[in-house]
């Protein structure tokens, strides 16, 4: 390779984020053996960390080539780190050890400035105590936190409550929907702060780097994208505190959770310790947002939940914003033990996990607009809706929030539910969500028609030959081989 200051010959790409091979594309007119006016690809072993005078680490392009989308110059790492240079990064930071760690290793690698970016899906107050503080201990140049919670609901969620997805038959999506969103407001500070690329905490072993990633990829496919967790020698939390001392970052001195956990206004899921075990039955101390259903009320308590278009706007008569009616059916549906699931679930990477997820709000809303379409959908729509809810389901699970797929079948749901409108009225007792009333002034529900009297429109006698038809292919078969 060139010595540093002088030309660079070879444009670097990363193959594998983590991997110990690197690909070299030399762009002299010769290759090696010889052979004129053709460029020569070199593969060479190094271990994870680039010296000073190789190229730049880039994001795999996507569309046809699979080639370096940047490059840098040797003569660029005097004014970078140890893998290349970037300008500004803005990092999805929460405040707790391994992002906090993120910061002075983006600024040591990549000779960067570094926003940290937090946004409020709903995870809580506590959580975002102290963060600016932390932030720039860490070494970062600024904090940007943003409310969206509203923009969750009313965006993301209602649109899968309207849809009715569920991945693989229980769980309610939370991380899923929420990601999308983080990953946009991302995307929008960067361009408000001049960055040129964007950084996540996420492991390489789970979904959530796939969702943030596709969103980047939607929303400004120019933007760098730096995942340290694929990159960098720290392998476990002992380490991570090993390199903030050696960088003096603060270690966050909250008791570390025995749960992996993430929580927003939806739902709150553990993984992790225990649970790792299918076998085992979780704890009840690790519970947060719900009590046993055992110890739950001994008195049923009723709700009204109005319905608009398919999606939830009052609780008893009053109509709430969509994070305030949320947030109050999590503290009743909370209180009753609504909304625990335990599941094992197949990961877009390839594994199998088992988490146990807490939604009792969610679960509510999800019985209220389910029980609705009982009136106002029929039998084909229905079907339809169902057979199309569950592909909804996986593309918001993959992380494809933004994919005209999606997007495509969210305006068949919106569409479909128009006419979902009216109330519903639930019975919550000790974990269960019972349906004791629902009404509609779109009910495809008629008393004259249903009731087992006789009535001027369904004459009884009529279904005599609608049998005769509909059972004819059945009974042709029983006769072929009755030989009739």
């Amino acid at each position: 390779m060139a010595s540093a200051g002088g030309p660079s010959r070879f444009v670097g790409t990363s193959v594998r984020p983590g991997s110990t091979a690197s690909c070299f594309i030399h762009k002299d007119s010769v290759l090696p053996n010889g052979t004129p006016g053709a460029a020569a690809v070199q593969v060479r072993r190094h271990r994870n960390k680039a010296r000073v005078g190789q190229a730049v680490r880039c994001a795999m392009a996507t569309g046809k080539e699979q080639g370096a989308i940047s490059t840098a110059s040797s003569g660029d790492q005097k004014n970078g780190g140890l893998r290349g240079k970037l300008n500004k990064v803005v990092l999805a930071y929460s405040g707790g050890l391994d992002t906090s760690v993120i910061v002075p290793w983006l600024r040591e690698n990549y000779g960067c400035e570094v926003v940290c970016f937090t946004a409020d899906v709903g995870q809580g107050a506590i959580e975002l105590e102290g963060l600016e503080k932390k932030a720039k201990a860490s070494g970062a140049c600024q904090l940007v936190v943003k409310d969206l919670k509203e923009e969750f609901v009313s965006e993301y969620i209602y649109p899968c409550l309207r849809a009715g997805a569920v991945y693989e038959r229980k769980y309610l999506l939370g991380t899923s929907m929420a990601r999308p969103v983080i990953a946009k407001a991302m995307v929008d500070v960067a361009k408000e702060v001049g960055a040129d690329a964007v950084a996540h905490g996420c492991t390489g072993k789970g979904n959530d780097q796939v969702r943030f990633e596709l969103t980047f990829y939607a929303l400004n496919p120019e933007l760098k994208v730096v995942a340290p967790w694929r990159e960098w020698d720290i392998t476990g939390r002992e380490d991570a505190i090993e390199y903030a001392k050696k960088h003096n970052v603060p270690v966050p001195v909250s008791k570390k959770s025995i749960y992996s956990r993430d929580r927003n206004l939806w739902h709150l899921s553990h993984e992790g310790d225990i649970l790792e075990d299918p076998a085992n039955e979780p704890k009840e101390d690790m519970y947060m947002m719900s009590v046993a259903p055992e110890n739950a009320p001994s008195e049923p308590e009723y709700l009204e939940i109005g319905i608009v278009a398919g999606v939830p706007v009052s609780i008893n008569g009053r109509d709430l914003s969509p994070a305030s009616l949320l947030t109050e059916l999590n503290e009743i549906g909370g209180k009753h033990g609504i909304g625990r699931i335990d599941m094992v679930e197949n990961r877009l990477v390839g594994m199998k996990s088992r988490g146990v997820y807490e939604t009792p709000g969610g679960t509510i809303m999800a019985a209220a607009v389910r029980e609705l379409e009982a009136l106002t959908l029929d039998r084909d729509t229905m079907q339809c809706k169902d057979t199309l809810a569950l592909k909804y389901a996986e593309l918001v699970y993959a992380g494809r929030w933004f994919d005209p797929l999606r997007q495509s079948i969210d305006a068949f749901m919106e569409n479909i539910t128009s006419t979902t409108t009216g109330s519903v009225t639930l019975n919550l007792y000790k974990g269960s969500v019972n349906v004791t009333s629902r009404k509609s002034p779109y009910s495809l529900y008629r008393e004259d028609i249903s009731s087992f009297e006789n009535g001027e429109i369904y004459n009884q006698a009529d279904a005599e030959g609608f049998i005769r038809l509909y059972g004819l292919p059945t009974r042709v078969r029983a006769m072929l081989e009755k030989g009739i």
